[in-house]
């Protein structure tokens, strides 16, 4: 994603999440936080210049776990494979990073999300109560594991 896909990504940020959607504002800070911090990644499916999809994750330092932010793909554009293919880039972007493990949170009601994410091999692994506004409804929590630690939680002996 680039600063002239911002506009179109914040159209359809509105378009799909309408009020749950993120500022203009929010998606500079994030991008510019893609850029300068490289901590977190935002790809595009584009056909020409019009954005069909985008989605970002949080790579953090790598030692970690990688947290899926965002996956949004135009209403008209969706069954073509676009958020599969989106998906699959962030997930191999974590795993280049060093993550561990790939986290996510959906909306309880979303099943073509969940469907999705589970076909890319995500597992539940619990929920977050009254997670979402608007209307309000609990968190669906995902992972999928990238490498298999040992010791604590997101800790690897060396």
């Amino acid at each position: 994603m680039t600063p002239a896909d911002l506009a179109q990504v914040a159209a359809l940020e509105e378009e799909v999440f309408a009020t749950q959607a993120w500022s203009p504002r929010l998606l500079r800070c994030e991008l510019d936080a893609h850029v300068t911090r490289g901590d977190r990644r935002y790809v595009v499916a584009a056909q020409g210049q019009e954005v069909l999809a985008y989605a970002g994750a949080y790579l953090g330092d790598g030692a970690g776990e990688a947290d899926l932010l965002v996956v949004a793909t135009a209403p008209w554009a969706r069954r073509r494979g676009l958020a599969g293919t989106l998906v699959t880039t962030l997930v191999d972007d974590a795993r280049r990073a060093g993550c561990w493990s790939v986290l996510l949170e959906v909306r309880e009601s979303n099943a073509v999300a969940r469907r999705l994410y589970q076909s890319h091999g995500f597992e539940v692994i619990g929920r977050r109560r009254r997670y979402y506004a608007d209307p309000q409804e609990d968190a669906v929590v995902m992972r999928l594991v990238l490498r298999e630690t040992t010791g604590p939680v997101g800790a690897e002996v060396v």
